[in-house]
């Protein structure tokens, strides 16, 4: 029997549910939850290797996390959320379907609560990796440079020196801002071209004021974007809840704190399901 049949694939969750990374994680490190205690360390290193989809319940990992019950398992839990690494947030399975899911993000980088908040509005911006440092410093040249330089390949009387592609590139830069590809530059250019060129720097120059194309039409601003589709819910009880009153990812019973009157979170709740249903009937 081969080795990879051994090892038994993870449970995965319903169609829709499950686990779900975050955006804009940092490079998995070595040490990547040596702040957090040695249990939500370990609990948190084994979700982190989950592929998406992966089942993350607490019965589920207490089953494939033998050293831990499921009591441990959802007070480890708590503890992530409230260290920043998941939040359970309940919206629409997608694919055109009205039907409502809870997911947990995990995020391996730690996320604040105005991270989490803002990813719930759709309105996070993906961190990008930082690429190595260059070995040597070149300038680099523009597209319009480029297809300056590029002219000589179509047609060699249109053959640029450095200096020309320097002291006509904002021209051609006009040219690419208007939409005009490099490959119709070229050709636009070189066309009709006369037997003997003497001077390919002051032609193309003429050639590049005389045959400038009209600027593009103005488009309309876009209009307004579809209002959020997530609730978070509370990662200890599930209680759904707006983000602000979920410090942590938790509720206040949850944080061991008196809850006040749910009827305003209740109702707020209410009007968003309403409000997002209203949406998806108008979508379809």
């Amino acid at each position: 029997m081969a080795v990879a049949n051994l090892i038994a694939a993870p449970p995965m969750a319903a169609p829709g549910y499950g686990k779900r990374s975050a955006p804009g994680e940092a490079p998995r490190r070595r040490d990547d939850f040596t702040h957090l205690p040695a249990r939500e360390a370990s609990i948190a290193t084994h979700i982190d290797r989950l592929p998406d989809g992966a089942a993350i319940d607490t019965k589920t990992l207490a089953k494939e996390l033998a050293a831990y019950g499921q009591q441990a398992i959802r007070t480890a839990l708590n503890a992530l959320s409230i260290a920043g690494h998941l939040r359970r947030v309940r919206e629409p399975v997608g694919g055109g379907r009205t039907q409502w899911v809870f997911r947990t993000y995990f995020s391996r980088t730690a996320r604040g609560d105005a991270w989490w908040s803002r990813f719930l509005a759709g309105d996070v911006p993906e961190v990008q990796p930082q690429a190595p440092a260059p070995q040597a410093r070149q300038p680099k040249r523009t597209d319009a440079y480029e297809a300056l330089a590029a002219l000589g390949r179509t047609d060699a009387r249109l053959t640029l020196s450095a200096a020309e592609c320097k002291a006509l590139e904002p021209l051609a830069a006009e040219w690419l801002a208007r939409g005009v590809r490099s490959a119709d530059f070229a050709t636009t250019l070189t066309a009709g071209l006369p037997d003997v060129i003497h001077s390919p720097g002051a032609f193309t120059r003429k050639r590049l004021v005389d045959k400038l194309p009209p600027e593009p039409p103005q488009t309309p601003p876009p209009g307004p974007q579809a209002p959020p589709r997530r609730i978070m819910e509370c990662t200890g009880c599930g209680k759904p809840g707006r983000p602000e009153a979920l410090p942590g990812g938790l509720c206040r019973p949850c944080r061991g704190e008196v809850p006040d009157d749910p009827a305003p979170a209740a109702d707020w709740i209410h009007s968003q399901v309403d409000r997002l249903r209203a949406a998806a009937r108008q979508a379809r």
